[in-house]
């Protein structure tokens, strides 16, 4: 059954915040200047803008949470895929990111 309202109040700690800052920085870069991601570029600067405040509680909006979770999503897979194409030392560059990632959609972003 799926559930009439969902709670998009989330409690990052230090480390979390960090990792979501750079992480968004990084899809930041990757969409700005294009108009046909005018609305990842707004949503992504939003959730910056918000962790960037010293609120323990952090709301976010509907789509940035649903842009949020696809783009970890997508970044996870694509670790993975790098992770089974690499030789050691690739895979051992890649893990720690990879957990982070994955442990960071568990814990806050899984429904």
């Amino acid at each position: 059954m799926k559930k009439l309202f969902s709670n998009y109040n989330f409690e990052f700690d230090k480390n979390e915040r960090k990792l979501l800052k750079t992480f968004c920085g990084q899809v930041l870069k990757q969409v700005s200047g294009d108009s046909k991601f005018f609305a990842e570029e707004k949503a992504f600067n939003s959730i910056i803008n918000k962790l960037n405040n010293s609120d323990e509680t952090i709301k976010l909006t509907k789509d940035e949470k649903i842009r949020l979770t696809h783009q970890l999503k997508s970044n996870i897979d694509f670790i993975k895929k790098q992770m089974n194409k690499g030789w050691f030392f690739k895979k051992w560059l890649y893990k720690s990111l990879y957990n982070q990632y994955n442990n960071l959609l568990e814990k806050h972003f899984r429904d």
